[in-house]
């Protein structure tokens, strides 16, 4: 299951578990839209794979199944 992250990787912008707007990794590496299409171009800075849309949980599933709420610490971009 994924762990819809809370935050982008990149710039620590929130990401509703919800969102259409978060992309991952293979390895659930999360970001925003933003800088998918802009810093990172569609590719991974961690891993070097293809950054995809992440899915979105339905609600009741959601209450079940909670999103993480630790965020993920933001590895500075040069």
């Amino acid at each position: 299951m994924l762990d819809l992250r809370p935050n982008c990787e990149c710039c620590d912008r929130d990401i509703a578990p919800d969102s259409r707007d978060a992309f991952i990794c293979t390895f659930e590496c999360t970001f925003c839209r933003d800088c998918v299409e802009g810093v990172l171009k569609h590719t991974c800075p961690n891993c070097g794979g293809e950054l995809v849309r992440r899915p979105v949980r339905s609600p009741e599933m959601l209450l079940k199944y909670p999103a993480r709420t630790e965020r993920t610490p933001v590895k500075r971009r040069h």
